[in-house]
């Protein structure tokens, strides 16, 4: 293992082979933390979090020790990230589970397998990705809200509590409901991210119409954000 400078590590906390952590980072009582898993710096564990348990997928190894590395892809957190209590990252089997810089994961949280997270967002309490979804950067999940497997969230899409999200969601979207559907624009987070009002008001429109065709007019500055989720959706929600 290797540990960076200016670190607060609780001495209850299980640290295994495999495992890097930046600087000032600090780690909760009780937190297990078992390798391939890097920690970028400023992050901050709660306790009893788990970070780089094996894959919760049948047939998956799962090693008899909690200091050996694992033989799976590992786990990656981003600098400036905050893991709350008792929440769960498990280690990737075909690629790495990864959260990107400045996330901020709430307490009873799972991030299954294979997720990879975009930067700066928010996971509220109790909130479950399943194996191999994918969040653009920015997404806000409310507490409870449930992400189907293999599913992609756009960029700055705001998914209600409660809310079981069985399609692709596009960017910047509010969708909330059991199955989540398509609500509006997510107008407080575009504003938020320094969208402008104007933007905000065409994707709007476009959502109100209730489809995203292909050849959708959309803003210059936002085309690269859509373009991103049609590359990976296999299941969108409007199309």
């Amino acid at each position: 293992m290797t540990i960076g400078e200016n670190c607060e590590i609780h001495p209850t906390v299980v640290m295994g082979d495999g495992v890097t952590i930046g600087d000032r980072v600090s780690i909760g009582p009780y937190a297990v933390l078992t390798g391939p898993l890097d920690i970028g710096d400023d992050c901050w564990i709660g306790a009893h979090a788990t970070l780089g348990a094996p894959p919760e997928w049948i047939g998956k190894t799962h090693p008899r020790t909690w200091t050996e590395v694992s033989p799976h892809q590992g786990v990656v957190i981003g600098a400036g990230t905050v893991i709350r209590e008792m929440s769960a990252v498990q280690q990737g089997a075909e690629r790495p589970t990864t959260i990107g810089r400045g996330g901020f994961v709430m307490n009873h949280t799972s991030v299954e397998h294979d997720v990879r997270i975009g930067e700066d967002c928010v996971l509220s309490p109790s909130s479950t990705l399943g194996g191999h979804v994918t969040l653009g950067d920015g997404v806000n999940l409310g507490m409870s809200a449930v992400v189907h497997q293999r599913r992609v969230i756009g960029a700055r899409a705001m998914v209600g509590m409660g809310s079981v999200v069985a399609k692709d969601i596009p960017p910047f979207a509010t969708v909330f409901g059991n199955p989540a559907g398509l609500r509006g624009t997510n107008r407080v987070g575009m504003s938020r991210a320094g969208i402008a009002d104007r933007d905000i008001a065409a994707v709007a429109a476009l959502y109100a119409s209730g489809r995203l065709d292909a050849d959708a007019e959309l803003p210059q500055s936002l085309a690269g954000a859509f373009a991103w989720w049609r590359e990976l959706a296999v299941k969108p929600l409007v199309s």
